[in-house]
């Protein structure tokens, strides 16, 4: 096999894009989806775009072959063959995203990284250019990046420059946000995680800055909560916000506040944007173990963007998966067992993998400083990017991090006949995290003796250390250890460790598992199943004259509709007896199969943070999970969710109320109990125009002529747009922004003037109704105008005006779209919320500019 693919590599046999998805659906055994995002993620192409991979086998090959180039550099290397089987079929180990794609990719350079946290910006201009260069430095090679604020100067506090006073957090969060927004990676967007200590005294402005839909859209926002906080909360006592925040005595600015109020507010907004993320920080620097060498820089200071990473500046982290469904013997049935002695087995090269796959990055970062210093430009502007990757370079040779995790635990669970969520789920989970754990930590420690250890390991440091000593005493209790002693005797793991170290300074974690799932057709890292059963709509090719044609939608196109099952649940069903899938409706099979009352919207809240909580004692870093809440909880219970979490050990909670993200206008009308099948108008009263109306000003060419079109804004949401040719009157594009001010005379109350700029810099347009009230398409604005006032959802606006059959990608209702989709609420999404990929009913939302679907992670921006 290894000759084979070495010399597929080096005749560089090229496919089509349709010989790629023809050959991968086979491969999937007729999963279109999976084919789809194995085309478009993950096979191999070269620099202009010819896929040089036919289906996933080759990808193993391909991953295969380099893993064993780096075993064969240490000793007892496992073999390519070895590491073929482990990778074959998604079966047992998968390399997650960046290094699935990279690795073994000589036709971009980029990082195989999936994380990166950066140093915290400097409290000046210059320190926070410098963070702001480091995000787009690493984006651009693919990587998701996080970064604490904590330490920038809250507003109006002194400076020494002209403005002689700082503006605060939000304008540098507004910066950061749009730098990761610009950042282009083929087509996936940037991914940032901007975290803020609950001590900063702009610790309100932070809670409140993504109520406006229109800010911090390229981020995600975590507060650092700490012990002394949340003990206060749980004792009704005061909380001083300070700067610096981590100075008790004498802080430079400092405001008591009632803790309780504080944790309403911060619960509040969470309850009702699903934003800022908590994060534990006390107990995730207290129970990371690379924090113990914080004097070396790896004290833990922000995370990556999904949470699941706790990261020191500069650190990185490579992700790995174990597929669970694969270790769980007589499946389906009363005696079905998970093999815990296979597990274990493959957790520990899984282990060996993810420190081969920290000398692949090296081999990387090399490539990416060489094409730098090879680059044109003055070394001037090529040495922050040099200095950057060098750091990055010089924290993976001495820290040597690895991210080992799982994915499918909803589904083994299932096969096992053990109900996500009950008191059996919950202890399984830790059984199989802590074999996770206990084995990685073996292999590391082997890989010690065989490699050496991580550079700057002491473990005169690490005797007292509360999860290493957990680890320790479940190594020694599992006997798996292997002899060390010159007499051939076994060592306790602690005197191992003293003796030859290991390898890695943390080990684990749990990602999201997102499209890799969809490749292994299974549950998505720790979550349960989101849904069991849908129905799927193909489009009918024309010329098919004998096709059953179930659905004809608005354009005429025809449709033809099947029923698509959960991989697990599919499974289950091939069970079960003819007779009884001929007898009884699907519904029935649901409500009697491993999954009933346990996919993502039914399973206990409780039950999930209890489950979470279990699964932490045993990973190092932490896990991404997403507690899923019915629309009308309450903040209170969202409350007793996050208090459960922090008093049961997590690191970090999330949670997502149904319909949270959906804007935030509501009617003034309450809602009714009525018979849903009625229709309801509801009176969605328009709020008054002020003297003065905020504007952007967008510059657009349309059906060849240039345009000029003005976004009234009433508390950061559209109210009104018009447009005008701009030959009649032209806005410098200097001017982004302005202000429609109502005519002074009240007699002539249609009549407003366009203020653009400020001082000297003003720029004036006496009567903008003149000039952009247009005959050819007055009514047309002055209708979405209307539309913009009374509580239309921006997205049902939007899609309307993309409907437009006659309208090409320069005509007046796309170019109108295109202004006011960057005000689609989040979590929101127009019309059919059916995913055209999966055919999930229901499962779209609006995320940050981009539909995703929740069912099968399908991603693509409006």
């Amino acid at each position: 096999m290894e000759r084979d693919n070495s010399e597929q590599v080096k005749e560089k046999i090229m496919y089509t894009h349709n010989q790629v998805l023809e050959s991968s659906t086979e491969y999937f055994k007729g999963d279109e989806l999976a084919a789809s995002v194995f085309a478009g993620k993950y096979a191999l192409q070269d620099a202009e775009g010819n896929f040089l991979e036919k289906n996933p086998d080759d990808m193993h090959k391909r991953l295969a072959l380099e893993f064993s180039r780096i075993e064969s550099k240490h000793p007892n290397p496992m073999s390519y063959d070895e590491i073929y089987i482990l990778l074959k079929e998604f079966k047992y180990v998968v390399p997650q995203g960046s290094p699935m794609s990279g690795i073994g990719n000589d036709h971009q350079i980029q990082s195989i990284s999936n994380c990166f946290v950066i140093a915290s910006p400097e409290d000046s201009y210059g320190g926070i250019l410098k963070t702001d260069q480091e995000q787009v430095q690493i984006m651009k090679r693919r990587g998701g990046v996080g970064f604490d604020v904590s330490n920038i100067r809250p507003k109006d506090m002194p400076t020494s420059n002209a403005a002689k006073t700082t503006s605060g957090l939000e304008v540098f969060l507004d910066r950061f946000s749009n730098s990761c927004r610009e950042v282009a990676q083929g087509g996936r967007r940037g991914a940032l995680m901007i975290t803020l200590s609950v001590h900063h005294p702009q610790i309100r402005d932070f809670i409140r800055i993504k109520r406006d839909l229109s800010r911090v859209t390229g981020a995600n926002i975590s507060i650092r909560l700490t012990e002394e906080f949340m003990c206060a909360v749980r004792g009704g006592d005061p909380i001083n916000l300070r700067f610096p925040v981590d100075t008790k005595e004498q802080p430079i600015v400092e405001e008591w506040v009632s803790a309780k109020e504080l944790w309403h507010e911060i619960v509040e907004s969470a309850h009702a944007a699903a934003e800022p993320g908590l994060l534990f920080w006390d107990t995730a620097k207290r129970m990371t173990p690379s924090d113990i060498y914080k004097a070396e820089g790896f004290g833990s200071t922000s995370t990556n963007p999904c949470g699941e990473i706790i990261l020191s500046p500069y650190d990185s982290c490579r992700l790995m998966l174990i597929n669970l469904t694969s270790f769980v013997k007589n499946a389906w049935i009363d005696n079905a067992e998970f093999d815990f002695a296979h597990f274990g087995e493959v957790s520990q090269k899984a282990q060996r993998l993810m420190d081969d796959m920290i000398d692949l990055e090296i081999e990387k970062i090399d490539k990416i400083l060489a094409k730098i210093k090879a680059d044109p430009e003055a070394l001037e502007v090529k040495q922050p990017e040099i200095n950057l990757w060098n750091k990055v370079k010089e924290q993976a040779v001495n820290g040597r991090r690895t991210g080992l995790g799982i994915t499918g635990i909803g589904d083994a669970l299932a096969m096992l006949s053990i109900k996500y969520g009950s008191k059996a789920s919950i202890r399984m989970t830790e059984l199989i995290y802590q074999a996770l754990a206990v084995n990685s930590y073996v292999s590391s420690m082997v890989m010690a003796k065989e490699r050496g250890a991580f550079v700057v390991h002491d473990p005169s440091r690490e005797e007292d250390h509360p999860f290493l000593a957990r680890i320790f005493d479940a190594i020694d209790e599992s006997g798996i250890l292997p002899s060390a002693g010159p007499m051939g005797e076994h060592w306790p793991a602690r005197y191992w460790n003293a003796h030859f170290g290991r390898r890695n300074i943390a080990n684990t974690t749990t990602a999201p598992a997102g499209s890799v799932s969809v490749l292994t057709q299974t549950t998505s890292g720790i979550e349960p199943a989101f849904m069991l059963h849908y129905t799927r709509r193909k489009k009918i090719n024309p010329n098919d004259a004998d096709a059953s044609v179930d659905f004809v939608d608005d354009l005429g196109d025809k449709w033809s509709e099947f029923p698509v099952y959960h991989h697990g649940f599919k499974s289950w069903m091939e069970t079960l007896s003819e007779e009884d899938l001929k007898m009884y409706p699907v519904e029935d099979l649901v409500g009697s199969s491993p999954y009933a009352g346990a996919t993502a919207n039914e399973i206990d809240w409780v039950a999930k943070v209890d489950l979470q909580a279990a699964a932490q004692k045993w990973v190092c870093h932490a896990i991404s999970n997403t507690t899923n809440l019915p629309a009308d909880i309450d903040v209170e219970t969202v409350k007793q969710v996050y208090m459960r979490g922090w008093e049961s050990g997590c690191k970090g909670i999330t949670v997502y109320r149904d319909g949270s993200r959906s804007g935030v206008l509501v009617s003034k009308t309450e809602k009714t109990n009525d018979d849903r099948s009625a229709m309801k108008f509801v009176d969605n009263t328009a709020p008054k125009r002020p003297e003065v109306l905020p504007c952007e000003i967008h510059h657009a060419t349309i059906k060849g002529e240039k345009w000029t079109i003005l976004l009234g804004l009433l508390a950061g949401r559209p109210y009104e747009i018009i447009g005008g040719l701009s030959k009649y009157v032209e806005i410098p594009k200097k001017h982004r922004y302005g202000e429609i001010r109502r005519r002074q005379r009240k007699t002539v109350l249609s009549k407003y003037d366009l203020h653009c700029g400020v001082d000297e810099d003003e720029f004036v347009i006496k009567d903008v109704v003149s000039v952009f009230d247009n005959p050819n398409h007055a009514g047309y604005t002055r209708t979405i105008s209307l539309a913009l006032r009374h509580g239309a959802p921006i997205q049902y606006i939007v899609e309307q005006l993309q409907k437009d059959r006659e309208a090409d990608l320069f005509s007046f209702s796309k170019v109108i779209a295109r202004c006011l989709k960057n005000y689609i609420p989040d979590g929101s999404v127009g019309g059919d919320k059916t995913c055209e990929h999966c055919g999930a009913e229901g499962s779209l939302v609006y995320q940050e500019g981009c539909v995703t679907c929740k069912s099968c992670g399908m991603s693509k921006c409006s």
